[in-house]
């Protein structure tokens, strides 16, 4: 099966993209493009997932770079003659790039998945924001990492992540967001369960907007599509013992 690559209008002509889980070599839980070394899958099975990424991108398999993602807000900024082994370990949650030949990516499961690019100044960014990483900076954090390596007009696109209609929380969850800002109180709705619904990409698009950033969300949800999409959230409510990580990547 051939991968599945999703793009957008917003960062041509950068090459970039939001993959599913089509296409891979990974099998039973991780049927699939499986990307996520920390899951419990084959490890020669992620390498070959992996380096397929790598191959529709136009770069080599050790040219792909990624972070240890810890839902915070720290940005790696690469520069020339990074060990991107070494970079793979660092704890982050974004990589801004200058750099021809290297794709940076971020891996996801539910979380937004946003690729960032200013094609005239040549940088671009990958980050992982689930809720909390939002809600704590990563976003001001990548954009001030991408303007002090040169960026003036960004564009960012969310790829796949949960939508609200799947993105049941609890009141705590709630008080956590209202708490920073009762303005947010937007992003939330009443559930079928009487319980609060996040806008999660919502979230993600307002504070983009808020910096000054062109942003769209490509409008696909991870829990709602189990033929192209992993889902953390999917996982846990079917009692599986692990799940995929989705990869998505962007190289100048």
């Amino acid at each position: 099966m051939t991968l599945e690559i999703l793009t957008h209008p917003s960062l041509q002509p950068i090459r970039h993209g939001f993959f599913t889980r089509k296409g891979g070599a990974s099998s039973g839980l991780f049927s699939g493009l499986n990307c996520g070394r920390g899951s419990t899958d084959q490890r020669d099975m992620v390498a070959i997932n992996r380096a397929r990424v790598a191959e529709a991108l136009g770069v080599g398999p050790d040219r792909l770079a990624t972070v240890h993602q810890t839902h915070s807000a720290q940005v790696v900024t690469l520069t020339e003659g990074d060990d991107l082994e070494a970079v793979a370990m660092t704890e982050a949650d974004a990589i801004v790039s200058t750099i021809p030949g290297i794709a940076i990516a971020v891996l996801t499961a539910d979380c937004q998945p946003i690729l960032f690019a200013d094609p005239e100044a040549g940088v671009i960014a990958a980050a992982h924001a689930g809720w909390k990483g939002a809600l704590d900076g990563i976003l001001q954090e990548t954009v001030a990492a991408m303007k002090a390596a040169g960026a003036t007009d960004i564009r960012a696109v969310i790829g796949p992540c949960i939508s609200q209609r799947a993105y049941e929380v609890g009141e705590d969850f709630m008080d956590r967001f209202l708490t920073e800002d009762d303005g947010h109180a937007r992003f939330f709705a009443g559930g079928p369960n009487g319980r609060p619904m996040f806008d999660l990409p919502g979230f993600g698009l307002s504070v983009l907007r808020d910096l000054g950033v062109e942003a769209e969300w490509t409008r696909h949800c991870t829990y709602s599509d189990p033929d192209r999409f992993f889902s953390y959230r999917r996982s846990t409510h079917e009692g599986a013992a692990d799940y995929g990580r989705l990869i998505s990547a962007i190289t100048l």
